[in-house]
C-alpha cells in the first residue's frame, strides 16, 4: 500500500539529474535524464513532481507542486526573497533510478549560505494559524525504527494528496531528504529509520478547514 513507502531518496546511482533555476518569481525545472532523454513521470501522491524548498538557514519552508510546461519542463510561480535556498525535486520516474539530492539556488546577491545551528525544541508542542499539533515519540536512535506519533488536539486533519499528512525531514547542513507518509489512511503515525546521528528538522503538513499547516520540530537523533 503506498501509504507505507517512506523515501530515503539518497541512495543509489540517480540517472536523473534535475535543474532548477529561479528568475523574477518563476521556478523552472527541466527533466532529463544523463543520456539527454525526457524521462516519463508518475503520479505520486496526486502529483507528478513535488518540490520542496528549504531556506539554507531552514527557516522558510515550501511544499509546491509545479505544472508541466512543455515535455520535461515545469514551472511554479512563487515569490522567494532573497537568500541561499535547497530545491529537492521529489519525483518517480518511470523506468529510471532516481536520489533526490539537493540543488542549491541563489535568489539575489547574497553571500554564500553558512551553516546555521539548530536548537533542539524543548518543547513538541506547535501552533499554526490556531490549530496546535504536539509530536510525541520516545528516544530517537541511530538505525533503529523511530515512530512519529501526531496528537492533532480533537482536529480532524482532511485528506491532503492523498494522506493524512506528510512529513519531511532533512539534516542540519539541509543535504538529507526523508520524505514519510502515515502508517495508515486513518492515523497520525509516521515511522521511519535515520543512519546518522545529528540534530535533524522535520516539517509535518496537515490540513485542517482546507489549508495547509506545516508544524516544524527540531530535533535530535543519538
Amino acid at each position: 500500500m503506498e501509504h507505507h513507502h517512506n523515501h530515503h531518496h539518497h541512495q543509489g546511482v540517480s540517472e536523473i539529474t534535475p535543474v532548477v533555476s529561479y528568475d523574477q518569481g518563476k521556478l523552472t525545472i527541466e527533466i532529463k535524464d544523463n543520456n539527454g532523454y525526457i524521462p516519463e513521470l508518475q503520479t505520486s501522491h496526486e502529483k507528478h513532481m513535488h518540490l520542496i524548498i528549504m531556506s539554507s538557514d531552514l527557516q522558510d519552508y515550501y511544499h509546491l507542486h509545479p505544472e508541466k510546461h512543455t515535455e520535461g519542463v515545469y514551472v511554479q510561480k512563487v515569490d522567494l526573497p532573497e537568500g541561499n535556498y535547497n530545491a529537492f525535486v521529489d519525483i518517480n520516474p518511470k523506468n529510471h533510478n532516481y536520489a533526490v539530492t539537493p540543488i542549491h539556488l541563489k535568489v539575489g546577491s547574497v553571500a554564500d549560505e553558512q551553516i546555521n545551528k539548530l536548537k533542539v525544541d524543548t518543547k513538541l508542542t506547535k501552533t499554526v494559524k490556531g490549530k496546535t499539533v504536539e509530536l510525541i515519540t520516545d528516544s530517537i536512535k541511530v538505525n533503529k525504527e523511530v515512530t512519529f506519533t501526531f496528537d492533532v488536539k480533537g482536529n480532524t486533519p482532511e485528506p491532503y494528496l492523498g494522506a493524512l499528512g506528510h512529513v519531511v525531514i532533512t539534516d542540519e547542513k539541509g543535504h538529507q531528504f526523508i520524505h514519510v507518509h502515515p502508517l495508515s489512511v486513518n492515523e497520525t503515525t509516521f515511522v521511519t529509520q535515520f543512519d546518522e546521528r545529528g540534530i535533524y528538522k522535520m516539517w509535518v503538513e496537515f490540513k485542517f478547514d482546507g489549508t495547509v499547516h506545516a508544524y516544524p520540530f527540531v530535533i535530535e537523533v543519538l
